[in-house]
């Protein structure tokens, strides 16, 4: 397969790939509410088959793809992966060949972010949740070398594209966050996103901590805990700090140092476990689509959302409550697929 690069721009190592920038607004039913000031980026109107923040992530991975001549793309999820149907859609659009490693329980239904995976062309992989815990990049570098000796040149993207690379994406997010905040006369105190894997967090704590932006950027984790997220948002950020001079043309940030301190996770909306979802959360994403017109979804943002509106109640604990007095910016990372496999658990 030939990649085609007449329709996209390629500047530095970056492809356009996204629909930039995403809008920000107020969410004004909502603040009057709590008594805050909440605004929310949609990142979920990145496109279509290619929406979500995994698309700005997406944009650095698949230009260094295509520097290296590689002809297809291997990622890895749980099979309504948001980023695995972004990363099928990103190369079936670059004319190139993709695979995927689902983690699974059972055989599943063709619906959903795998329904998509499936029509866009992906060869598919099942695996075991232990098998995708310990031997994940062991599998994909297993697969990566079928396809070798089938005449492919494979390009391996890790799970969420969370690694320096793909960190990328939410470094240009903060400066793009910035030329907003000039637009519309305001500045965002706190910056609050689903964690998932960390490679969004970790993009927006490089911004912060280089920019010296003073800004609280708070990961809600979805899965995992504190230390695990704040350990990989350290590495992934501190490897991408050479990346910058080399994939962005600005000044060399090698040695700057970043605070581990600085990065905030809060881990206390995880419920029971990576997309399992609990009676109320279903119940408050129902509430928001009806208050808003917004769409959350029960994986991601809906937990985020759900944690940032406890965190501004007024019993909230002062270890981890959000000042509603703050200016609030909520990125919604999309997920709208992966509501639809699960709908009928929803109370309407």
């Amino acid at each position: 397969m030939g990649t085609n690069l007449t329709k996209f721009a390629l500047t530095m190592k970056r492809i356009r790939l996204a629909n930039l920038p995403t809008k920000i607004y107020r969410l004004e039913r909502l603040s009057n509410e709590l008594g805050a000031n909440i605004y929310i980026k949609r990142d979920d109107q990145t496109g279509s088959e290619l929406t979500g923040n995994k698309v700005r992530k997406l944009e650095f991975e698949v230009a260094d793809a295509i520097e290296q001549g590689c002809d297809m793309l291997i990622t890895c999820g749980g099979i309504q992966s948001n980023h695995c149907r972004a990363t099928v859609a990103a190369a079936t659009l670059m004319c190139m060949k993709s695979a995927v490693l689902l983690r699974i329980s059972d055989e599943p239904p063709v619906r959903g972010n795998y329904f998509l995976d499936r029509l866009l062309g992906a060869d598919v992989r099942f695996c075991t949740k232990d098998e995708y815990r310990n031997y994940r990049q062991e599998i994909m570098e297993e697969m990566a070398e079928k396809y070798r000796k089938q005449g492919h040149k494979p390009y391996i993207i890790p799970e969420g594209a969370s690694n320096a690379i793909g960190t990328l994406g939410y470094y240009t997010c903060m400066q793009e966050i910035l030329e907003q905040e000039k637009q519309m006369g305001i500045t965002f105190n706190t910056i609050v996103v689903a964690t998932g894997s960390g490679g969004t967090i970790a993009g927006l704590h490089l911004a912060n901590e280089l920019g010296k932006l003073g800004k609280r950027c708070i990961g809600m984790a979805v899965c995992d805990d504190i230390k695990y997220f704040t350990d990989i948002a350290d590495r992934i950020s501190n490897e991408a700090k050479p990346l910058l001079k080399e994939f962005l043309d600005t000044e060399d940030y090698s040695n700057a140092v970043l605070l581990r301190d600085n990065i905030e996770i809060n881990d206390k909306y995880v419920g029971i476990g990576y997309a399992l979802s609990r009676p109320e959360e279903l119940e408050f994403i129902r509430k928001i689509a009806r208050l808003e017109g917004l769409i959350l979804d029960p994986v991601y943002t809906g937990k985020a959302m759900y944690g940032l509106w406890n965190e501004l109640q007024k019993n909230a604990d002062p270890k981890t409550a959000i000042n509603p007095e703050d200016n609030v910016l909520f990125i919604h990372t999309g997920g709208l697929f992966g509501l639809f496999p699960i709908s009928d658990t929803f109370p309407l």
